[in-house]
């Protein structure tokens, strides 16, 4: 990580590019690599946290099968029943909150919940709140107790 000063809005940013990368990745199975060499192309980067993107887009797919179990403990279906932008928020949020403890896990949240209304199904928001908020109680414990 640098030592700038925290953008709230480019970090808010690179999340919503992050989510669609991922979506990318998911639906296309392109490389991960490739993917990222197309957004910091294509995307006019200098209002994006470009660090936290690479960290985001790079970190989920190699942690994939960890973040994947943490989250099947909390949903009532199985993985491939999610919509494709529900698992990649899902899976976004879940490696935040586990990599970024600089983070705090009620930004984790509300993000995954912003994204999900902007991209996600109908109500699609609530089922994201939901999962996150479980996972914070779990990976979160001793921020989330002091809270």
């Amino acid at each position: 990580m640098t030592n700038q000063k925290l953008n709230p809005a480019q970090r808010r940013k690179a999340r919503k590019l992050a989510l669609q990368a991922l979506y990318q990745w998911h639906v296309a199975e392109t490389p991960v690599h490739q993917i990222e060499a197309e957004f910091l192309t294509d995307n006019d980067m200098t209002k994006v946290d470009k660090e936290y993107f690479c960290d985001v887009l790079r970190g989920v797919p190699s942690r994939k099968t960890e973040l994947d179990e943490h989250i099947e403990k909390y949903i009532d279906r199985g993985l491939k029943d999610l919509t494709p932008v529900e698992l990649a928020i899902l899976r976004m949020g879940t490696f935040e909150l586990v990599s970024r403890i600089d983070v705090p896990y009620k930004v984790i949240i509300n993000e995954g919940v912003e994204l999900s209304k902007a991209f996600g199904a109908n109500e699609a928001h609530r089922f994201v709140n939901g999962i996150l908020d479980k996972l914070a109680q779990e990976l979160r414990i001793a921020e989330v107790k002091a809270k």
